[in-house]
């Protein structure tokens, strides 16, 4: 029976097509634990590790716990920043060994400078480090690149399946009891890969996706199938690894594991018309919300999401809606420390030209100075992502032109509307609400919508997928080749 757990947290989604490196400072914005996650409040980072260490306890195993950190998402990693967390960890592992399991919260897309697989290049050290007796489990992100090195070195991969990714608890808790299980030595898992061939960003909020998420669920635990995950991929990463994938994971029969990938990997290709993700162009998203009956209608800037890598301080949106003359309208979060800090130093109800904006380059537009009104100011304000707690920084709320602007100090991009309302914004009341993000805010604002419109503005995060200028990817991919796997490059 197991009797020792190591547990760590490592987690940053690289987008190699912007200019803003992830360094340390990211790191300490975002949350660092060196050992002590689970003995601090639950987090959007750490929730993992409080769900393995009490089922661990549970079981009466002894619990190691290293490292925990997150950043926001942003381009490369300095390379002496992944390394120093990097061997924090490995460090802290072979004090603890010999261990019996080794369970992780990655990510699955992240890159530093000179390793485009950080979590195949920690996972193999792992192995290294614990041999082939520690089972070794690790969860991560529905984004992920899931690459050869990381198959290789793990024997279990759970991804979420998500997106809003509202089932990250879930997920764990599922990982927890099939490395347990393992250890154990009640099963013998084995894993196989499927390459769907195919980049976007894909919701499996709507149908036919929806259906397709479900009858994975069914699959598991039924027919000797221990888990099966979906990993859409994040298509702004340079990566030879990039692209839609599925993952299959068999007690002790890798054909099976592998049949069973193949087959929903066909499955999901099939359907990629369906499931393709639709957006319009920006003026014909705001004729679209302003003819609505009722609202308030929330609009979706996918192209300025923090949550990949964007800056979020494009002006694009905002100064159409000026241009236009449309009034009753929210929209954030806009990334502008320098703007807030002014705000906090006029004060509640103060009236001033400031500029807004426009400050990280081309992809962030012009910076647009307005004649602002400070309606609200709060210090260390978070919104939630599912049940844990999202860091934003400092808030201030203003007014231009009859337009409601959220501005912070920290980059993040749009979950809950508690971000807007805890400043005493009411949404409701509002025609309009533009988010900056692509999906996550879509359980936080479902419920409150009129209806939901995705726009490709201008930004940082093209969705024109068909044209990417990708340089590592080799294979063929759709919606660049109809029928990649009848074109091979």
């Amino acid at each position: 029976m197991p009797k020792r757990l190591f547990i760590a947290g490592f987690d940053t989604e690289t987008n190699t097509f912007v200019p803003i490196p992830t360094g340390r400072k990211g790191f300490e914005e975002g949350f660092i634990a060196h050992g002590n996650a689970t003995s601090l409040p639950e987090n959007y980072c750490s929730a993992q590790l409080h769900i393995w260490r009490r089922r661990a306890e549970e079981h009466g195993i002894e619990v190691i716990e290293s490292l925990c950190t997150y950043a926001e998402p942003g381009g490369l990693m300095v390379r002496n920043v992944y390394e120093e967390f990097r061997d924090e960890i490995l460090a802290d592992l072979e004090r603890a060994a010999p261990v019996d399991m080794v369970i992780l919260a990655l990510h699955g897309a992240m890159a530093a400078d000179g390793y485009p697989d950080c979590e195949g290049d920690l996972l193999r050290r792992i192995r290294a480090i614990v041999g082939t007796r520690a089972i070794i489990g690790a969860e991560f992100d529905l984004h992920a690149h899931l690459t050869d090195a990381m198959v290789e070195h793990a024997d279990i991969l759970v991804g979420y399946k998500e997106y809003p990714h509202i089932d990250i608890p879930d997920r764990a808790e599922e990982l927890f009891t099939l490395v347990h299980d393992a250890a154990c030595g009640r099963t013998r898992p084995v894993m196989a890969l499927a390459d769907c061939r195919m980049i976007g960003t894909f919701r499996p909020t709507q149908q036919p996706l929806r259906g397709f998420v479900d009858r994975m669920k069914e699959m598991e635990g039924r027919d000797g199938i221990l888990s099966v995950s979906l990993s859409h991929s994040f298509p702004w990463a340079d990566n030879p690894d990039v692209g839609a994938k599925v993952l299959v994971v068999a007690d002790g029969d890798r054909a099976l594991a592998q049949a069973r990938a193949d087959a929903l990997r066909d499955e999901f290709f099939a359907m990629r018309h369906e499931i393709a993700p639709r957006f319009l162009e920006l003026d014909a998203a705001l004729d679209e919300a302003l003819a609505a009956e009722g609202g308030p209608v929330v609009i979706a800037d996918v192209a300025d999401n923090a949550g990949g890598g964007a800056p979020s301080d494009s002006t694009f949106c905002l100064n159409r809606l000026i241009e236009r003359n449309i009034s009753n309208v929210a929209i954030g979060y806009y990334w502008d420390p320098i703007a807030v800090k002014f705000c906090f130093e006029a004060g509640l109800g103060a009236r001033f030209e400031l500029r807004i904006g426009g400050k990280c380059g081309r992809t962030s537009g012009q910076p647009l100075d307005l004649e602002v009104t400070v309606k609200g100011l709060a210090t260390d304000v978070t919104q939630r992502f599912g049940r844990a707690a999202s860091k934003m920084g400092d808030v201030a709320w203003v007014e231009a032109n009859g337009i409601d602007i959220i501005l912070t100090t920290l980059r993040c991009q749009v979950f809950h509307p508690e971000g807007f309302t805890k400043l005493g914004l009411d949404l409701a009341s509002r025609k309009i609400v533009i988010v900056k993000s692509i999906q996550h805010f879509h359980a936080g604002f479902a419920p409150m919508a009129e209806r939901i419109l995705y726009v490709a503005a201008p930004g940082a995060l093209s969705p024109d997928f068909a044209n990417l200028p990708y340089t590592q990817l080799q294979r063929p991919y759709w919606p660049r080749v109809e029928d990649p796997f009848a074109t091979e490059s």
